[in-house]
């Protein structure tokens, strides 16, 4: 017997089961008209989610608090319509990664933000599956606010689709890429003078990008536009951001010898300013 705890919104609840162990819920409708106490059956969800103690799902519990209810209903059908097409369950937390970043990318296009994905040709050409649902999130997205997101989106969606899919090998260079990843997140850390929740899903976020800007790094494979028109915006929106991406280029450059583009540089303040963000609304 499972019994709701909370109702979190219309569509996601916070259940007890027998062994009065609490749960995440998620299901279109399965909130609406119901309250603690009620009983729910399980088949009633499409997805579990882990026990509530984890300290990861309480931060997922603060974002849904965060995200508007029709973020919430989008994602359920981008992930049914994903798992139904790639014949796999995919890892539950695609449906708070990409529950934040359609949240984020409408946010960005109001504020006229673009970030381009630079690995576009090679997501559509090399997991050609995920793309086309990422198609047809996009298409679900910009019906659903009346706006126009740029076909890069589609190739965003995909790749959370390909992380929920299975882990990524880890490189031979591991301790390499760990001793830069390590640097770069103690800087940001000094920088910023604040105390870092490294359990929440937000620092996960900075971690993961960190992680790929390492790997550009030694693969030699840095993006950079000529016309710098992102740097020149992402300076303007967020300078203290920028001024620790400089903080990093330094340390690159003291390290390695080398320079960052200035690409590189808007797409790194883009992160630190929301890790800073979200660390400091705690």
């Amino acid at each position: 017997m499972i019994k709701i705890k909370k109702v979190l919104n219309s569509s996601v609840v916070l259940v007890e089961g027998e062994e009065k162990q609490e749960y995440i819920l998620f299901g279109k409708g399965i909130g609406y008209g119901q309250k603690a106490g009620s009983i729910i059956k399980e088949d009633q969800a499409d997805q579990t989610f882990m026990p509530i103690e984890n300290i990861k799902t309480k931060e997922f519990l603060r974002l849904l608090d965060s995200i508007p209810q029709a973020y919430i209903d989008l994602t359920q059908q981008i992930v049914q319509h994903a798992e139904q097409q790639l014949g796999t369950k995919l890892n539950t937390g695609i449906y708070f990664t990409l529950m934040d970043h359609l949240h984020f990318a409408v946010e960005r296009h109001k504020k006229n933000i673009n970030i381009t994905n630079r690995v576009f040709w090679e997501i559509k050409n090399f997991y050609q599956e995920e793309f086309e649902i990422g198609t047809y999130a996009l298409e679900l997205i910009n019906k659903q606010f009346q706006i126009e997101l740029p076909k890069e989106e589609a190739a965003n969606i995909a790749f959370h689709l390909i992380n929920a899919q299975g882990e990524k090998q880890e490189s031979n260079d591991g301790m390499k890429y760990a001793k830069m990843i390590g640097g770069i997140v103690n800087l940001v850390r000094y920088a910023l003078q604040i105390k870092m929740d490294t359990d929440n899903i937000h620092y996960g976020r900075f971690i993961t990008h960190v992680k790929f800007f390492v790997e550009r790094f030694y693969a030699d494979s840095m993006l950079d536009d000529p016309e710098n028109l992102l740097f020149e915006q992402i300076a303007n929106l967020y300078p203290q951001a920028m001024d620790i991406a400089f903080k990093i280029e330094n340390y690159i450059s003291q390290v390695h010898g080398s320079m960052l583009p200035k690409e590189e540089l808007a797409y790194l303040a883009v992160h630190i300013y929301r890790l800073a963000s979200y660390q400091q609304l705690k």
